[in-house]
């Protein structure tokens, strides 16, 4: 029966970065993976580019955290980005930042900060067992004792008083991340806060969307109503799937939107093609235009305001013949369009769930764990860290960081 300081379950973010601090404390660490292979779900973040984490400071980072981001003050004073790009530069993966505060690898790649981490981890010692699922955590007197897993169909068991989940949550379970930290958590008698997919692409009763997929619209706003009232808007990019919305923008907000709809609640997104220009300056705008080109028709002319997989959904929904001559669109035409491109409004109907969600919220609740440790408040030697607690932030990095961050204090000596 082999026997182990630390025994981490999970080989995403998370458990990786805890293995490389065990091992580098010079602790004898194991790490079981269900999967074949490391980070399965960390090879496919930020469209397999890998969003490693936000420039914020602290106190900003935290505000983009939910339902409270103060709870990882401590894991953040342990282990924060600059840490975590530090380490990646010593490992030879070269960062770059872009616009909003986000970290990428150079190369672009994914795989990169996998195969940095899973190195580092194993030149430090730590030992990798794929392949294998864990089926509970053993106690004795209500401190870890160990763990019972199953490989190659056989039962095992391997000792260790200190053992970390790091398994994930529900989202992009393909990649291994199906929940087993919270059945492991309960069985341990912690209270695990109601999941839901959170970073999700929403689906839309209109058709809009499948008329103008794959359209990525940048630097739009977009602003969310629930039962007619504003709840928040958010700026930035935006795409168009055949079910609906996608893109930055509308991760962000999708949160909100589970809840909503989780409440039966009208729920519906305006989309500002022209944030930039105020109802008077676009009015204005379109005016000098049709002066300009009176000659030119309808559906020529849009192509001076909109990309072309637009423009037949907004003279469809104007009622619009695209072959009339500009000088003929009237006053009252005019200010339609105008009221159009600053909203075209999506009936908000669905999700496309955990299946397709970046992260998931809910998990472990946070009063029964020790933010200065990651320890369990029931019993001692159990550790969470990464997605399978409940906390889950906006895009931009700050996911990663939190698993990087508590992963990294779960482990600590």
């Amino acid at each position: 029966m082999e026997a182990y300081d630390i025994i981490i379950i999970g080989a995403g973010a998370a458990g990786l970065i805890a293995a490389v601090h065990g091992s580098e404390c010079g602790l004898n660490v194991a790490v079981f993976e269900k999967m074949s292979s490391p980070g399965r779900k960390l090879l496919i973040t930020g469209k397999g580019r890998c969003n490693i984490t936000n420039s914020a400071e602290i106190k900003e980072f935290m505000t983009e955290v939910y339902p409270d981001g103060r709870f990882l003050y401590p894991a953040f004073k342990s282990f924060f980005s600059s840490d975590i790009l530090s380490l990646l530069e010593d490992c030879g993966v070269e960062t770059m930042l872009e616009r909003g505060g986000r970290y990428f690898p150079k190369s672009e790649k994914a795989s990169d900060i996998v195969d940095a981490l899973y190195k580092r981890a194993l030149d430090n010692g730590a030992k990798f067992f794929f392949n294998t699922t864990v089926n509970s955590v053993i106690y004795e007197n209500d401190a870890v004792s160990g763990i019972e897993y199953a490989e190659n169909g056989r039962t095992k068991v391997a000792k260790s008083a200190k053992v970390i989940i790091c398994t994930g949550g529900k989202s992009y379970p393909g990649t291994g991340s199906t929940g087993d930290g919270y059945r492991l958590a309960e069985a341990a008698g912690h209270r695990i806060e109601k999941l839901f997919p959170a970073l999700v692409p929403l689906v839309a009763k209109e058709n809009y969307g499948e008329q103008m997929q794959g359209l990525t619209l940048k630097n739009i706003n977009a602003t969310l109503f629930v039962n007619g009232k504003k709840i928040t808007e958010e700026f930035g990019d935006l795409m168009f799937a055949h079910y609906g919305l996608s893109g930055p923008v509308i991760l962000t907000i999708s949160r909100r939107v589970v809840i909503a709809l989780e409440e039966k609640s009208g729920v519906s997104i305006s989309v500002d093609f022209k944030p930039a220009l105020d109802f008077e300056k676009l009015d204005a705008r379109l005016l000098r235009d049709f002066n300009e080109h009176g000659k030119m028709k309808v559906g020529n002319l849009f192509k001076l305001w909109l990309p072309q997989k637009a423009i037949p959904v907004f003279l469809n929904e104007l009622g619009l013949d695209e072959e009339k001559p500009a000088h003929q669109i009237s006053g009252k035409e005019r200010k339609a369009i105008v009221s159009k491109l600053k909203n075209l409004s999506f009936t908000i109907t669905g999700h496309r769930g955990f299946k397709e969600a970046v992260i998931t919220a809910g998990g472990v609740a946070l009063d029964e764990i020790n933010p200065k440790t990651m320890e369990s408040k029931l019993k001692t030697g159990l550790y969470f860290a990464g997605e399978v607690i409940n906390l889950d932030a906006n895009t931009g990095g700050y996911n990663l960081q939190i698993a990087f961050s508590t992963g990294w204090l779960a482990s600590e000596l």
